[in-house]
């Protein structure tokens, strides 16, 4: 099972509306997201030129790095978020309104088929060295046997886009402890059988992008159906959801098979005070 912990609005919109919203990964809230990667492969790279004597290559790998980082936003990826942690303390307080909220377990294989093109499911590495890297030899051997850097730029640019789509799956390790999965948008991949549209959210502070994926939608490419898709609704631990009302509601809503899946929060989480 992948464990999606949120709060009740959000419940409401991926249960409801069947819509899940994927949001940008720079915002989320290890403030390394993505950089830590490609700062760690892009410094990796130019000091193993510089280590084998190429130090003009390398001048020149670290001016295209610093050039490609700054593109960023153009190269953000947009993520839902799981952890493989059932009924877990840790994320009822950072991701489940502070265990007010409501927890959906998804099947992990499901999930995976409704995937393809540019949306992936991905499980996250938590690392902070970069140097062993696959990558970081394919940007070493492409420029080292280049006759010049410009002929290695066409091979460069590909790498840095392989690059950014592993970098939605990295985190510092400190956060290990979520041991946690994405399904990742990665809109800069231009393909059409996947074809996601991004949505605005406006509040009172500012506009937010994000993507919606269409989970009718994306169930019916799989051969499934939304409720078969879902395995278990966890309540929070500090919820004042009613039980019966959730059951009315999932009934409403045309999910009455799941009316037989909801469980109650075991984790003994205080009630935050007032």
């Amino acid at each position: 099972m992948l464990y999606h912990y949120t709060d009740f609005t959000a419940f409401d919109g991926i249960i409801r509306n069947a819509e899940l919203r994927l949001n940008n990964i720079l915002n989320m809230n290890d403030a390394a997201e993505m950089r830590l990667f490609m700062n760690g492969i892009c410094k990796a790279v130019v000091q193993k030129l510089k280590a084998s004597g190429n130090k003009e290559n390398a001048a020149l790998a670290d001016t295209f790095f610093k050039k490609q980082l700054e593109e960023e936003f153009h190269y953000s990826a947009y993520a839902a978020c799981f952890s493989k942690y059932r009924d877990d303390a840790s994320q009822w307080e950072r991701y489940g309104h502070l265990g007010q909220g409501v927890c959906i377990a998804f099947h992990e294989d499901l999930v995976e088929k409704m995937t393809g093109g540019a949306i992936s499911l991905q499980e996250v590495f938590y690392q902070a060295d970069m140097r062993e890297h696959p990558l970081v030899d394919s940007f070493y051997h492409t420029v080292s046997e280049a006759k010049d850097f410009a002929e290695a730029l066409p091979a460069m640019q590909d790498l840095m886009n392989s690059a950014w789509l592993q970098s939605a799956a990295f985190k510092h390790p400190s956060f290990a402890s979520e041991k946690e999965f994405r399904l990742v948008v990665s809109p800069f991949i231009i393909n059409n059988e996947f074809a996601v549209e991004p949505k605005y959210h406006v509040a009172m502070d500012r506009i937010k992008k994000y993507y919606p994926l269409d989970l009718n939608k994306m169930c019916g490419k799989a051969g499934i159906h939304l409720s078969d898709l879902v395995g278990e609704i966890i309540i929070g631990p500090t919820s004042s959801q009613s039980i019966p009302i959730l059951e009315d509601y999932l009934a409403d809503c045309g999910l009455y098979m799941l009316k037989d899946r909801i469980s109650l929060s075991d984790c003994p989480l205080r009630k935050p005070t007032s």
